[in-house]
């Protein structure tokens, strides 16, 4: 992992009392994290939280809509939170934040982050503006 996008991720960390910021794929791969987590750190939380997201997703038929997609998933601690979101096809962003976060606040800037990260994953590759060899 050569943790390019960690610059977007350490994005979210500007919301007062958010504390890491990790992109994990759905089988739990870690595919970038904020800094100040280390990568063992990241990588442990990208296999739990893609089994919370897995876990999450298979309760929907709780709503009496099986079919429903999954969008988030939050998880409270008596000192903080988990906020777990889709971040496109089989990519899910988790921050982790202090019980004090504004959490309107935290998951209207992951959506943003969201989209931003959708452009960056599906941008082709930058061509050297001199084509010659």
């Amino acid at each position: 992992m050569n943790n390019d996008l960690a610059w977007i991720l350490n994005d979210a960390l500007k919301v007062p009392e958010a504390r890491h910021a990790i992109l994990l794929s759905a089988d739990g791969i870690l595919r970038a994290h904020s800094d100040g987590i280390s990568r063992d750190e990241a990588d442990r939380q990208a296999a739990a939280l893609s089994g919370l997201q897995s876990i999450s997703r298979s309760t929907a038929e709780f709503i009496d809509d099986s079919e429903s997609p999954w969008r988030q998933t939050l998880v409270e601690f008596g000192n903080g939170f988990i906020f777990l979101v889709a971040a496109g096809p089989g990519a899910y962003l988790a921050v982790s934040a202090t019980q004090n976060v504004d959490m309107e606040i935290i998951t209207f800037r992951m959506q943003q982050l969201v989209r931003q990260l959708g452009k960056e994953m599906t941008s082709p590759p930058r061509r050297n503006a001199d084509h010659s060899v």
